[in-house]
């Protein structure tokens, strides 16, 4: 008898709100860690239906001075208030919401949502204006743009022709074709002279100076063949 009404009296009591599981381990352990152990308190590990392993993986890292802060909270509560902490979700997200970390995180969030909401109107702000530019560049590409390409495309034709032209190949050539048309004036006034169709006098005259050239050039283009052109 004595030893039955032993483990009748060691076995726990069930507690009011057990099915609530919703409540996150930290605020049944910060509870817990709050109040001495007694029967009231003690039932509450009846929500904690998670492994510490658990627990490592559904949660966030929380700093011994935040923790310190809601146990704080928590401490001067009486056994109801933390029993209704723990059964009404309503009174949890208004203690929840009334923590100072919280309230901090809360500003940070709508400072920067009301941020990004200004950022977004900017952008749309600026919308008509970015639609101008990107016209006003289709235009200059579609005009403008093609005119110059036009325009530099002949000059590169006329600096091509240009270097070809003053290239000592071209000056070679140009140099030997001068002398052959000389040569050929030089025959025909010599031609006239025999037919007797100009005196003696106009022969050599013409005929020095047409020989003159020949030979200035020919000498030039021999200087040019002899000589290393870089």
């Amino acid at each position: 008898m004595f030893k039955n009404s032993h483990e009748q009296q060691a076995q726990p009591h069930p507690q009011e709100g057990s099915s609530c599981s919703w409540y996150p381990p930290s605020v049944v352990g910060s509870t817990n860690s709050s109040r001495p152990a007694t029967p009231s308190s003690s039932a509450s590990n009846s929500f904690n239906s998670q492994t510490p392993a658990e627990w490592s993986h559904s949660l966030s890292p929380v700093s011994p001075t935040e923790a310190a802060g809601v146990i704080a909270l928590l401490k001067d509560k009486s056994v109801d208030e933390l029993r209704k902490l723990l059964s009404d979700k309503d009174a949890y997200n208004q203690f929840l919401l009334s923590v100072d970390q919280v309230k901090i995180q809360n500003n940070i969030r709508d400072e920067l949502r009301n941020e990004t909401l200004q950022l977004a109107r900017n952008n749309l702000d600026k919308e008509p204006q970015i639609m101008e530019l990107r016209n006003q560049c289709r235009i200059i590409r579609t005009t403008e743009l093609a005119a110059a390409q036009e325009k530099l495309n002949e000059l590169d034709r006329q600096k091509e022709e240009t270097l070809k032209f003053y290239s000592p190949a071209s000056f070679m050539h140009r140099l030997q074709d001068a002398m052959n048309v000389t040569e050929e004036e030089s025959e025909i006034v010599n031609r006239q002279l025999l037919d007797r169709e100009i005196d003696l006098g106009t022969f050599v005259q013409k005929y020095k100076k047409l020989r003159t050239s020949y030979h200035r050039r020919a000498l030039i283009h021999l200087a040019a063949k002899t000589s290393p052109i870089g």
